[in-house]
């Protein structure tokens, strides 16, 4: 059974499409090995949606390539 990450550990950053006015942002956290936690900026405390690291890349590439 897979175990759930610690994300008391995670490194968060907000997205450089994000601006300061607190708008609606996400967050990611990319220094947990092998899984890409994503949050709502608004909610730090709030649920996260936990993605395996090769799935992320690909999601990434994907958007990346329009």
């Amino acid at each position: 059974m897979p175990t759930t990450p610690d994300l008391s550990v995670a490194t968060w950053r907000k997205s450089s499409y994000s601006n300061n006015n607190g708008g609606n942002c996400v967050e990611v956290a990319d220094n947990l090995p092998e899984v890409v936690p994503v949050r709502d900026s608004k909610y730090p405390d709030g649920p996260a949606l936990i993605f395996a690291a090769g799935a992320w890349a690909t999601f990434i590439a994907s958007l990346k390539m329009g």
